[in-house]
């Protein structure tokens, strides 16, 4: 019996011992037919890109979960978190501790009200699904994206936890090492956080498409700004109704040119011979 064990408490278990039941359980994953999906996390840093960055930014202001972070944090780049699998509103993992413990997290599909939102939002501002998923995009369009209470990540109330370990407290370790896990993972497959929030990113390129094609249709777009309307056609755009009124000059009748003083000379109608003036003979 160790001395932890004496006193009620589990026994200390080394950081190197941990990665090796990690790796042994792993391969007993394997020989049970599972293909394990493990979070492994180069150096210190547990996310590089836009979207794993925002997850671990997120997660780090959520109040429930500050007390345990830090151990979270160890855990998952010790490589304790042997399997992480994103669904449809749930993710699920194993976390390699004294024993093996599964972690769910429940996680509300995000509302349509607010999705049509974020559409809305970033409409035109997102050209094509590489640079969405690149995160290669205005600090608009990230603001929108990653606001805490209105953009894609889940609101206060909208996250169930739950891990089989004893541990009593609603956020234990082992859910705060799976919590940073989605960081890692985003960080090479960002299109899970869409599929976890049970919509489509798809969408927010079609609300792009939808936008342009909407600016095309109104009437007098050309998609020329105005200093290369003033380039071609030599005229000064001053306000909105600029184009109005050239348009409405080219209607009017151009002024009446001045009369000449010249004398009008004599009008002459082609294919008519002119009659020869006879004089009269005198005494006839």
């Amino acid at each position: 019996m160790g001395f932890g064990d004496y006193y009620g408490f589990p026994e200390y278990v080394s950081v190197a011992k941990r990665r090796a039941r990690a790796q042994q359980r792993l391969k007993g994953l394997a020989r049970k037919g599972r293909k394990p999906s493990p979070i492994v996390i180069e150096g210190r840093t547990i996310a590089n890109t836009f979207w794993g960055k925002a997850w671990c930014e997120y997660v780090e202001g959520h109040a429930a979960l500050v007390n345990r972070l830090e151990r979270g944090r160890s855990y998952v780049r010790n490589g304790l978190v042997v399997d992480l699998e994103v669904t449809k509103g749930q993710v699920r993992a194993l976390v390699s501790g004294t024993d093996l413990y599964e972690v769910v997290i429940e996680i509300a599909p995000l509302p349509e009200p607010r999705w049509k939102a974020v559409r809305r939002h970033c409409g035109g501002q997102i050209g094509t699904l590489v640079e969405l998923l690149g995160g290669r995009f205005s600090s608009a369009v990230m603001e929108v994206l990653s606001h805490r209470e209105t953009g894609l990540f889940p609101a206060k109330g909208e996250m169930a936890l739950r891990c089989s370990c004893p541990d009593g407290e609603w956020v234990c370790k082992h859910v705060a090492a799976v919590v940073y896990g989605v960081g890692a993972r985003l960080d090479h497959a960002p299109e899970l956080l869409f599929t976890l929030r049970g919509v489509d990113g798809a969408d927010l390129i079609a609300e792009a498409g939808k936008v342009g094609q909407g600016a095309a249709a109104q009437p007098g777009a050309s998609g020329l700004a105005a200093g290369q309307l003033e380039d071609i056609f030599g005229i000064e755009l001053e306000g909105d109704g600029a184009i109005a009124e050239t348009k409405a000059s080219r209607r009017r009748s151009p002024p009446a040119k001045a009369r000449s003083t010249k004398p009008a000379r004599p009008r002459v109608t082609r294919g008519v011979k002119a009659k020869k003036r006879i004089p009269a003979r005198r005494g006839s």
